[in-house]
C-alpha cells in the first residue's frame, strides 16, 4: 500500500512537471523593450564604456546576445521611435527629425504599432517614458495600443527653462515661449516639470512604474515599453547616483539606467517570469556629441546624433531570451530597430499590418543562426527624406550630402559646442569590417562595389524618394498623422 502511494506521488509529480514544461514551451513570451535616449555605441560596459560600469546590462548580454551592427531607424528622436514602433523606415510614414510642441502632427492611426500587434493577441501593454510621436490626445500612447502610459510627450529640453541652470527663460528668448514641460498620465497632464530637480526623478519614476506593472501582470502576457528620457540633455539623476561615476554627470545617468534595468530584471525573477520573457535593451540614436561631458560616446565610430555616419545610427542592442538565445554570444550580422516588430510578430504569431513595412524577421539571428542573413541592406535616411547612404554586407556607400559636424570644440556642463557645416560632393565607399570609423574612402579601389550599392540606392529612391537628388517622394510613402480638427479654444500644453 505504501509502495503504491509512493508510485502515485511520483507519477503525479511527473505529470505536473510535464504540464509545467508544456505550458512553458507553449506560453507566449512577455516582451520588454528598454529604449535609451542619445546613448552611444560606447556607453555600455560590454561595448567598451569607461568611467562607469553597467553590471546589470552586461549581465543581460552574458545571459543572451549583443549585436555589433545594429542600427536605429534614423539618427534622431521622433523618427527613430516611429521606426521602432511601426517596423517602417520613418520617411515611409512621413516622419523626419523631432516633433516640437508647436507641431500638430503625430503617428498616423492607420499605422499598426507593436503595441497594437500585441493587443490583438490579448497582451496587456504599457509605456513608461518619453513618447515623442505627437503630444495631442489622439496621438498619445493610449490611442496606439497601450493600456497604460506615464511620461513626457516629447524631449525634456523642449521646455521654457535653461538646460544649464534650470531657470525660466524670458519669453522672447529662444525656447522661452515654450509651454511648461508636461508629465502625462494616461491622456491627461498630471503635473508640470519646472526645474532641473524635477528632471532628476524621471528615471526612478519610470522604473517604479515598470516594476509595478510587472508585479500586477505576472499572470498575464504583457508588453512593456520603457523609453527613458535620459541621457538626453538636460541630464537628470537621482541623489542615489549623483557623483558616483568617474565620468561625471553623464556617467551617473548611465549608472542609474543600469540600475533601472537591474530593477526590471529583479522584478521578473521575483515573479518567476525571467525564463518566459524577451528582454531587449537598445538606444534611439547615437550620442549628441557637441554637449561634451554631458554627452555619450560613439565608441570610436564617426560623428554622432543628427548625422548619417556610423556614430549617428549604430547603437547597442542586447537581447535575453532564455532557452532560445544562446548565452554570451555576439552577432555581427546587419539588423535594425525596424526589424523588432516583424520578429516579435513571428515569434508570437501576431498579425502584421496590411501596409508595407520595411522590417524583416530576424528570429534566426536571435536564435544563434549566424549563417542566415535576413537583412541584406541598411538605408541611411535623414532630414526631410534625404538618402545619405546605404550599406550592404560589409560595404557602405556614402552619398553626396550636407551635415553639421561635431569636429570642433564641444561644449561642457550642458552648454552645446559649435558645429561646422560640411558637405561631400562625390560618393564615398567604406569597408565596415576593416574601417568602422569611416576614415578611408576606397571607392577608387573598388568601383564594382560602388556600382553594386548604387543598385540599392536607385531601388530606394524609386520606393521612398530622395530629396538629395530632387525626388520628394517615391511610390511607397505614406502620410504622417494630422489632427482631424483643432478646437477653437485649444491651448498647447
Amino acid at each position: 500500500m505504501k509502495l503504491t502511494r509512493i508510485i502515485f506521488i511520483q507519477l503525479t509529480v511527473f505529470i505536473a512537471s510535464c504540464t509545467q514544461a508544456q505550458n512553458k514551451n507553449t506560453a507566449k513570451p512577455n516582451v520588454i523593450i528598454v529604449f535609451i535616449d542619445d546613448e552611444g555605441y560606447g556607453d555600455v560596459g560590454c561595448y567598451g564604456a569607461t568611467g562607469f560600469q553597467t553590471p546589470n546590462i552586461d549581465q543581460i548580454a552574458s545571459a543572451g546576445m549583443r549585436f555589433t551592427n545594429f542600427y536605429s531607424a534614423q539618427p534622431v528622436c521622433s523618427a527613430s521611435r516611429a521606426g521602432l514602433l511601426t517596423g517602417c523606415y520613418p520617411n515611409r510614414i512621413g516622419f523626419s527629425g523631432a516633433l516640437f510642441p508647436h507641431h500638430k502632427t503625430g503617428l498616423n492611426p492607420d499605422e499598426l504599432t507593436i503595441a497594437e500587434m500585441f493587443k490583438g493577441q490579448g497582451y496587456t501593454t504599457a509605456c513608461f517614458g518619453k513618447w515623442h510621436l505627437g503630444w495631442q490626445k489622439e496621438f498619445l500612447p493610449l490611442q496606439h495600443g497601450f493600456d497604460e502610459y506615464t511620461g513626457l510627450p516629447y524631449s525634456n529640453d523642449m521646455w521654457p527653462n535653461s538646460n544649464v541652470t534650470g531657470e525660466r527663460l524670458p519669453r522672447d528668448k529662444g525656447r522661452g515661449s515654450y509651454p511648461e514641460l508636461p508629465l502625462i498620465v494616461g491622456n491627461e497632464i498630471s503635473e508640470t516639470i519646472t526645474d532641473l530637480k524635477g528632471q532628476d526623478k524621471l528615471t526612478t519614476l519610470y522604473t517604479e512604474k515598470a516594476v509595478d506593472f510587472i508585479n500586477r501582470n505576472a499572470k498575464n502576457p504583457f508588453f512593456l515599453y520603457v523609453p527613458h528620457t535620459m541621457g538626453h540633455i538636460p541630464l537628470g539623476v537621482s541623489d542615489k547616483f549623483r557623483g558616483k561615476s568617474e565620468q561625471g554627470l553623464y556617467g551617473d545617468v548611465m549608472m542609474e539606467i543600469d540600475w533601472s534595468v537591474g530593477e526590471i530584471s529583479r522584478a521578473l525573477e521575483k515573479n518567476n517570469l525571467t525564463d518566459n520573457t524577451i528582454l531587449i535593451f537598445t538606444s534611439d540614436n547615437g550620442p549628441w556629441l557637441n554637449f561634451g561631458n554631458h554627452a555619450g560616446s560613439s565608441g570610436g565610430l564617426r560623428e554622432g546624433k543628427l548625422t548619417s555616419w556610423e556614430g549617428g545610427q549604430r547603437v547597442p542592442f542586447i537581447i535575453r531570451w532564455p532557452e532560445n538565445t544562446p548565452e554570451g554570444t555576439v552577432c555581427n550580422k546587419l539588423a535594425c530597430a525596424i526589424d523588432i516588430l516583424p520578429t516579435l510578430a513571428s515569434i508570437t504569431n501576431g498579425k502584421l499590418s496590411d501596409n508595407i513595412i520595411d522590417g524583416v524577421d530576424i528570429t534566426s539571428l536571435w536564435k544563434g543562426d549566424f549563417k542566415s542573413e535576413p537583412r541584406e541592406t541598411i538605408l541611411y535616411y535623414f532630414g526631410k527624406n534625404k538618402l545619405n547612404g546605404v550599406r550592404k554586407g560589409n560595404w557602405k556607400l556614402v552619398l553626396p550630402h550636407k551635415w553639421s559636424s561635431y569636429n570642433l570644440q564641444p561644449g561642457n556642463d550642458g552648454r552645446g559646442g559649435k558645429r561646422i557645416a560640411m558637405e561631400i560632393e562625390k560618393p564615398e565607399l567604406y569597408n565596415m569590417m576593416r574601417d568602422p570609423g569611416e576614415q578611408y574612402n576606397v571607392i577608387e579601389s573598388y568601383p564594382e562595389k560602388a556600382k553594386e550599392l548604387m543598385v540599392v540606392v536607385e531601388q530606394a529612391r524609386e520606393e521612398l524618394g530622395d530629396l538629395n537628388v530632387g525626388i520628394a517622394k517615391g511610390k511607397g510613402n505614406r502620410e504622417i498623422g494630422k489632427l482631424k480638427k483643432i478646437e477653437a479654444d485649444e491651448k498647447d500644453i
